[in-house]
């Protein structure tokens, strides 16, 4: 298969996949169970990507200073912070822990 049959089979699935969205009955997207895994999908799946790039390297376990910033920006956000104060405290700390571990 060359790369630009691969290309329009997925532009033509992504458009199927759109197309099955936007035929689904109002009333169905009306239930508050639809809407309440409406609002909470996207937040599992950027837990999930960020624990898959922060925790993995290949078939193993990875924990290093990336890890260290992620538990800093968990501390800062159990603690309240605003959003630039977790941003600033992740990069610190995974900053100092990779000047300190080479």
């Amino acid at each position: 298969m060359s790369v630009w049959t691969a290309i329009a089979a997925t532009a033509v699935g992504c458009y199927l996949v759109k197309l099955l969205g936007l035929s689904v009955p109002a009333g169905v997207l009306e239930r508050p169970l639809v809407k309440r895994l409406a609002a909470l999908v996207p937040v599992a799946l950027l837990a999930a990507l960020t624990a898959q790039q922060t925790f993995a390297a290949g078939q193993s376990l990875r924990l290093d200073a990336g890890a260290a910033g992620l538990a800093a920006a968990a501390l800062a956000l159990l603690l309240r912070a605003p959003f630039l104060v977790v941003v600033t405290a992740a990069v610190a700390v995974t900053a100092v822990v990779r000047a300190l571990t080479g």
